[in-house]
Order: C-alpha cells, then structure tokens, then sequence
C-alpha cells in the first residue's frame, strides 16, 4: 500500500497519532420556529426522542465533530463538504451599510479579520501542506465514523490539493469506497495566462460500504442526443428507440450462464443480464431488437417516449455559479448554487435521512436538504456564517424548528485545563487564568481583593469566570468592593470606574449598571473578552482585541393583553469599525441586519418567537428599510420576561430584557 506522510503523522517513537478526541456537550442558545407545545415539553423534560429539531452550531470543527459522535455514531446518511482548498486566498466578508429609504446605494467597506475568522475565512495554512493533510486526515476519520454503513461522503475541491485529498481518503475509506471523480464546470471561461484556463471543481464521492444508496439522477436531453442515440423506428407504430445491451461481462453458471433461442452469451466471454424466462417476456411484449443478419445479437429496445432523461455522467457541465442579481445569492464569498447540492442530496438520501455539512459557509446545504425533506447538521466557526445561513433558513416558508448551538462555556473549559491545569487547587487554576487575561487586556494585577482583579489606566478591572456570565450579583459584589478600595494604598483606583470582562453576559445587565452607577457615582463598562484568546496563534501575534458590548434601547407600549416593542436606539461601540465606515452611517437602525423576539422567556434559552430581517430581495424591491416595531397578544395573564436579540452587520448578537405585567 502507498502511503502519504506528512509531518505529525507519527511521533517521535513511529506510533500513529491520533485524533483528538475531546467530546464536549453543546449549548443551545437559540430556539426557531418552535411550537408553543413542543418549548412546554421540552422545558419540562416530557419531548420525546422523535421529535427532532435540526441543528446549526457555531464551532470549530475540530470540537464539533468528535462532540456529534457520542449521539450520531453510524447515523448520518449524507455528509457534503466543502472545506478550504489550500488556496491561499482570502475570503473575509465584505458587509454593507443599508441605505434608510432603500434608493441610495449601499455603503461597502471589508471588516478587518481577527485570527478565528481568519480560521474561518482565510484559506490559509501555517506549515503548508503538511498543516493542510494533518487537518483534513483527522476531518475525514470523523467524518467516517459518522456515516452509516451505507452513508455517502462528497468532498468539493478544486486542482491545489484534490490529489493528496484523494490519497488520504482512500486511506480512511479505503480504495474500494472511491465511487466517483466529478467534474463541476462552475464557469465557461476563464483567462489565466500561459496556461489553459481552469473552468471546474472537482467533487469526491466516497461510499463507506458496498451498499450504498443511490438514486439514479438525470439529466436534460439534448435534441443532438437523441438523433444520434434513438436511431431506430419502429414499424407499424413508428417509435423511436435506441438499442441496449441483454449481456454484461463475465461467464455465469447460473440461469444468465444458459444458452436462449440458439444464442450462448458466453461464447463472448458474456452472460445475460436477466434470466432467459425474461428474455421470453421482453420478446413477447416486443421489446426486443432482432438483427436481419444470421448469428446477429437481440438488443433490448428503448423507447424515446418512455426516456425520463439522460443518466448523469461524471462531468457536470448544466449547472453555473449564481449571477449577482440570483435570489438565492448571500453575498458570502463560496457561496455553491443550490442546484448543485439539490443533485447531490437527491442521489445519496431519502426523505428523512440525515444530512451534516461542517463547513456551512453561507448554509447551501442546510437550505436545500430543509427544502428536500431531510434532516439536517450544519457547523461553521465563522460568526458571520451562522448569521448567514440563519437568515437564509428563515426565508423559507415553514421552515422546521431548528437550534442554534455552540460549545460555549465546555471549550472554555477545555482551554483552561489545557492552557493552566497542573495547579493543585482550582484557586491556583482561575489565578494563572486571570493573570493571562490581564496581560493580553493590558492591566496590572492587583493583590488583595475577590472582585477587583487588575487596573489600567486608573479603571479597576475584574476578570469573568470562563464557565458563567457576568450576573446583576457580580456587579453588585463589584460595586461593594470598588468602595471599600477607594482610597487604600497605591492600588487605590484613581477613577470611579470599572472595567468588567466577561466571556457572556446577563441579559439585563446594561438596566443594572445604570443603577449601580447613579448609587454609587460608579462607571461601569462591559467588554467582552474574545474567542481570540482561546487561539495560540492569536495570543502569539499579539491580535486579541477587547471590545465593549453594544447598547441596545427599547421602548414598550402596553394595551392590556397587547404588548408592542419598538427600537429606538442602537448604539456599536466604534473600536472596530473604521471612520469611513461611521460616517455613512445616517441612522442607527442601519446597523442591524437582523432582531427577533422571545415573548416569553423561561431563562433556559433564546426562544425565536418573531423575526425581521433584510434581505437581499428586499432591497431590490425598494424595501432596505427595516420593520423596527412589533405586537404580540398574550393569551393569559402573569408577568413575563421579553427578551430581543439583535444581530448587527457584523455578525454580532446583543440582547436586552424588558418585564411586563398583563392583568
């Protein structure tokens, strides 16, 4: 057997190394299109085990894919990818500034990568090759595991590292489970000088057993193809048909071994393709083609009006990249026409078969399966790619429930553990992991206190937990703290601010920083510690950027059981959008993509009630402007907890929480 080796392959002792394998749980944090009944049972425990809610989790692959296999093990039907080439090109989002009324152009600025979109977007690899084969051998061992004995994998590619890509999978799937090399033409032309211009993608089809689903897939038929193919015609009823084969190769002992009407198949090393009691059948129905010439071979007769299209054939040359006026277009920059993942669901699945794309880009794959019947598992690590592909889902009518799911507070833990583990006591642990924070935030650590953890530029600074919010309790036990130290010693705060990091937040935190503020003259900013850090690559090149969270402002009108929300202000903390960029911005609303409403939240997760967002449809048609108003009916009384959630332009999500009290 050849083998490809690459560095990392084997260690230093020649033993395989394995793929990590650290399985952590998910976390919802969002719920769409769920029933009222079915969020009652589940928050109750009481929703049965076949009332599956398709899943689109925000994470790196690395994590997300050992995490599905505890539960998913041998259970996928279909898994389509479409990973990074190799490239080297650069496929950060470029976002845009909607006009207000929809008649002005856009304003369009690209949004400076941190290193996980880099991660995410860039195709770019640190070691070359050898980081390129390490990455995917370890992705197609999970994705083998994942697959059921008769599941399907297809892997989108193009020329830069489609050939070390095979070897590697015929490694993990062995040569037997290579099923077929499909050339896609994505465009008719293309102008490369001093070479011949490249016009296709290549698409691996790996089967994990011999019987795998398929479902033949046709094509259209050409008028050239038929003329040239369907030459015969039919006495008395003049139908046109083509000629086919009654033998296939190779000598059989059984009933397609026998000699049929004086003729023996294996004269020629053949064998029948159906029994002889068959052959009598077709013959009697006149469906066999028998030649004037003696010793001449039957042909079975195909008939042109009985043709349901052209079987497919390896080269794929009917379906093109979306134009920039599609309606399916996202704007993300590896968007795959749904035409192309329509054809590939449609022969490797069944109504009801689960689908998984760990590479959901702008979420072709999660769409098309929603709209085929299938089940669906979608992951991506970019922010702005979940974003996307929930937007994209919500534009199709009836939509499926569906979760939105991250590895949230588990990784972070992993992290910890890897990154300061081997303190004997947990307290050593959060020590060395606060530390670390306070030097990449740029703060001093300052001994003695429980909540006040550091200082910079005269502004106390508490470092968050990894494995919890910040919560009103934290800013209150701040807030008691930050009075006791005014004025002690050289650590003594010189303004009457704090600095709060947190990896999450309370969702009515903003209501209670104002609150502490006016009681105790007290400042307090909310800055969100990146998931920047939890990259090495980041902490070493020094790009870990803090940013405060966004403010949101809503305004509730209440008519008895009628309870209307409306936005009245939002405000992006200007660290991370250049001056340009600002200065188009006319009014506030023009930097939200996206908002919905949970009417009735029970503290567990994001409930999605009701949604508006834009759309590129939308803006064709003159309605840029975004709905910022909305009513909603309670059916009893009680107090409830209403939670919005804004996604901005970037990608990024806020929340804010209103009460209110119907009688």
């Amino acid at each position: 057997m050849v083998e490809l080796l690459w560095d990392g392959k084997y260690d230093a002792q020649g033993r395989r190394v394995a793929p990590l394998r650290l399985k952590l749980p998910f976390q919802t944090v969002e719920t769409v299109n769920e029933s009222a009944e079915l969020r009652q049972r589940s928050l109750f425990g009481g929703a049965r085990q076949s009332e599956w809610r398709n899943r689109l989790i925000w994470g790196d692959k690395k994590y997300v894919l050992p995490a599905l296999l505890d539960e998913f093990a041998g259970k996928v039907d279909l898994i389509y990818i479409d990973p990074p080439f190799a490239t080297g090109a650069d496929f950060s989002f470029t976002a845009s500034i909607p006009s207000i009324d929809g008649d002005e152009q856009e304003a369009m600025f690209v949004k400076a990568p941190s290193i996980v979109e880099q991660k995410a977007y860039r195709d770019t690899w640190g070691s070359g090759l050898d980081s390129f084969m390490r990455w995917f051998h370890e992705t197609a061992i999970y994705l083998y595991e994942l697959l059921r004995t008769n599941g399907s994998l297809y892997v989108h590619l193009d020329f830069h590292v489609s050939h070390y890509a095979k070897v590697i999978l015929d490694e993990v799937f062995g040569s037997d489970g290579f099923v077929n090399e499909i050339v896609w033409q994505r465009i008719s032309s293309h102008n490369d000088a001093k070479k011949y211009g490249t016009i296709h993608d290549t698409i691996f089809f790996y089967a994990k057993g011999p019987g795998y689903l398929w479902n033949q897939q046709y094509g259209e038929v050409s008028t050239e193809y038929t003329e040239q193919f369907f030459d015969q015609v039919e006495e008395g009823t003049g139908r046109r048909y083509a000629r086919g084969d009654l033998t296939a190769r190779g000598i059989r002992r059984g009933e397609t071994g026998k000699s049929w009407r004086g003729i023996n198949p294996t004269e020629i090393g053949n064998h029948w393709k159906v029994p002889p009691s068959e052959l009598d059948r077709l013959d009697a129905d006149g469906k066999i083609h028998w030649p004037k010439r003696e010793g001449g071979m039957p042909r079975l007769k195909r008939y042109e009006d009985e043709l349901i299209g052209r079987p497919l054939q390896d080269i794929w040359t009917d379906i093109k990249l979306m134009h920039n006026l599609s309606q399916e277009r996202t704007g993300y920059p590896t968007q795959k026409p749904e035409a192309l993942l329509e054809r590939i669901i449609n022969a490797s699945s069944n109504e009801g078969d689960l689908v998984l794309d760990c590479f959901a880009g702008s979420g072709t794959t999660a769409a098309v399966a929603e709209k085929l019947g299938r089940r669906w598992i979608t992951a991506d690590l970019g922010r702005f790619a979940v974003h996307t592909t929930r937007k994209r889902l919500l534009s199709i009518p009836d939509v499926r429930p569906f979760v939105v799911q991250n590895l949230g507070k588990y990784e972070r833990q992993a992290w910890q553990a890897a990154e300061f583990g081997g303190a004997e006591r947990a307290a050593e642990l959060n020590a060395r992991y606060r530390r670390f924070i306070l030097d990449l935030y740029g703060a001093r650590e300052v001994p003695g206190y429980l909540w006040l953890h550091g200082v910079k530029a005269g502004r106390m600074v508490h470092v968050g937990p990894v494995d919890s919010p910040i919560s009103p309790g934290d800013v209150t036990q701040i807030a008691l703290e930050f009075r006791k130290a005014m004025g002690t010693g050289q650590d003594a705060p010189a303004l009457a601010a704090v600095d709060v990091l947190g990896w999450d937040f309370a969702f009515e935190l903003n209501e209670v920083a104002r609150q502490q503020a006016e009681a105790a003259n007290l400042t307090v900013r909310f800055v969100r510690i990146p998931r920047e850090v939890l990259e090495q690559k980041a902490v070493d090149q020094g790009d870990i950027r803090f940013f405060e969270l966004a403010a949101l402002a809503v305004d509730v009108a209440q008519k008895g059981r009628d309870v209307t929300l409306r936005l009245t202000d939002f405000v992006i903390p200007p660290d991370d959008v250049p001056e340009d960029v600002q200065r188009a911005i006319s009014h506030w609303s023009q930097w939200i993509d996206y908002w919905a409403v949970d009417w009735d939240n029970q503290g567990d997760t994001f409930h999605n009630m009701w949604q508006a967002y834009r759309t590129r449809e939308k803006k064709r048609s003159g309605g840029a402007s975004l709905q910022l108003q909305t009513a909603h009916r309670y059916e009893g009384p009680g107090e409830y907890t209403v939670m919005v959630k804004v996604i901005d332009i970037l990608g990024n999500d806020t929340t804010k929480t209103v009460r209110v009290k119907v009688g």
